[in-house]
């Protein structure tokens, strides 16, 4: 039976998030406020993708073999030792500035940490309002995943606890790591080996005014205490563009997949599409850029079947979607691993998303950037969306996020609708999980 976490399942953008940006919803619930008084491309560390495709690369050995994060934070927080904080949210380029320094501080404080103990919330609460720095990923994530990620793994903690934020506080002398399970919402603290030296890394960011909901006492924000709240209203907006004709892609596919020297016939398929066959695969494409690969030689032989772990399954998923989407691919768009179904025999599928400006990409058809199936350990399916996505220079004005909360009445997030449009606008919706 599958077992696994389907975020980019849950995540049902089409039929499921609601749009809180209504100028009526604002004039309404802004005396509430106090507003009118006051993502890579990745290096595969397996050999080739070729090898992945037929079995034959070596899994990944946590702990040993290098492994890339597949998602990197939505939200970053550093608060100094007065309680104020610096948010990153909605720029790239400086949430991966921060994360290149603060991801060593979380992974240490992982790596060094005692026997965690359950805590109540106020003490959550009152580690959060003291010096540190906190994470929040758009989906949870599995603790045996993240751990590969930032390159340690906390004790005596189950490994298939899904976290969605983690909070390394500094103390005089010594760290203190504090976690939330996402699905029974309790909290974890552990002391640490990890120095509070490290404190010293993140004292070049200022304060910017960023909050978490829970110290508004806004409407709302008792649905998402934990959501960061930032100051400005105007959004990028983004230029989406095929990422090459039907041929092109399928060029980068076929090579990628280690089949660019094999003999295959093309045959038209409908009015849209075209397929690639071969005598060990298929691969099919269409005008809009969605490519559909499946191996068509049967389960992979015994002896090269591998029973994968979960975190094995989703690095492999990882390195071939980004050997092929990542990159000038995808233009200023991030590819993040967004969810996963497992079996124990290492068959299951990962899941990825586009992401860009600290949004969601919501493509057509509520398809995922990115979709690889495996059987056995091997790559035996792979679906991608071939886009390019870069910034216009353009901005949009959104409900500021007070409001917003209000009017949404929890969380919510930043969503670009790639429908086809040259240009996509931002708007909020609502966070369903």
């Amino acid at each position: 039976m599958l077992q696994g976490y389907k975020a980019g399942r849950v995540l049902e953008w089409a039929k499921t998030v609601l749009i809180v940006g209504l100028t009526i919803s604002a004039l309404l619930l802004g005396w509430q406020t106090g507003l009118f008084t006051e993502f890579v491309a990745g290096i595969p560390f397996f050999g080739s993708v070729a090898e992945m495709i037929r079995g034959t690369a070596s899994p990944v050995e946590t702990g040993e073999t290098p492994v890339k994060e597949a998602a990197r934070p939505l939200s970053i927080v550093i608060t100094n030792e007065e309680g104020l904080r610096y948010g990153v949210r909605y720029d790239t380029d400086a949430r991966n500035a921060v994360y290149d320094r603060a991801s060593s501080i979380i992974g240490e404080a992982l790596g060094s940490a005692f026997e965690p103990v359950e805590i109540d919330e106020d003490e959550w609460r009152s580690a959060l309002s003291g010096a540190g720095v906190f994470f929040e990923y758009v989906t949870p994530v599995k603790l045996s995943v993240l751990d590969g990620w930032l390159g340690a793994r906390i004790p005596e903690m189950p490994e298939d606890i899904l976290l969605r934020r983690l909070y390394v506080a500094f103390g005089e002398e010594r760290s203190r790591i504090y976690l939330q399970d996402f699905e029974s919402g309790s909290f974890f603290g552990a002391d640490t080996a990890s120095a509070a030296g490290k404190a010293q890394e993140l004292e070049i960011y200022s304060p910017n005014g960023a909050v978490f909901a829970y110290e508004t006492g806004i409407r709302g924000s008792e649905n998402a205490p934990y959501m960061l709240i930032m100051q400005e209203s105007d959004h990028s907006e983004i230029r989406a563009a095929p990422a090459g004709s039907t041929t092109d892609v399928l060029n980068i596919v076929l090579t990628s997949l280690g089949h660019g020297s094999d003999t295959y016939t093309m045959q038209p398929d409908g009015s849209t599409a075209v397929r690639f066959v071969g005598i060990q695969f298929s691969v099919r494409a269409d005008i809009h850029g969605n490519i559909f690969y499946r191996r068509t030689d049967g389960l992979p032989p015994i002896e090269e079947r591998k029973r994968l772990s979960e975190s094995e399954m989703i690095e492999r998923a990882r390195s071939v979607v980004a050997d092929i989407i990542g990159g000038d691919i995808s233009g200023d768009a991030e590819v993040f691993f967004e969810s996963a179904e497992y079996e124990q025999s290492g068959s299951g599928s990962v899941y990825f998303g586009y992401y860009i400006a600290g949004g969601r990409i919501s493509l057509q058809n509520d398809a995922h950037a990115a979709k690889v199936t495996f059987t056995y350990g091997a790559v035996t399916e792979v679906e991608l969306v071939f886009r390019h996505f870069s910034y216009t220079g353009e901005y949009t004005g959104l409900l500021p996020e007070r409001q917003a909360i209000a009017a949404a009445g929890g969380e919510f997030m930043l969503c670009y609708s790639d429908t086809g449009h040259d240009v996509l606008r931002p708007f909020w919706v609502k966070y369903i999980f």
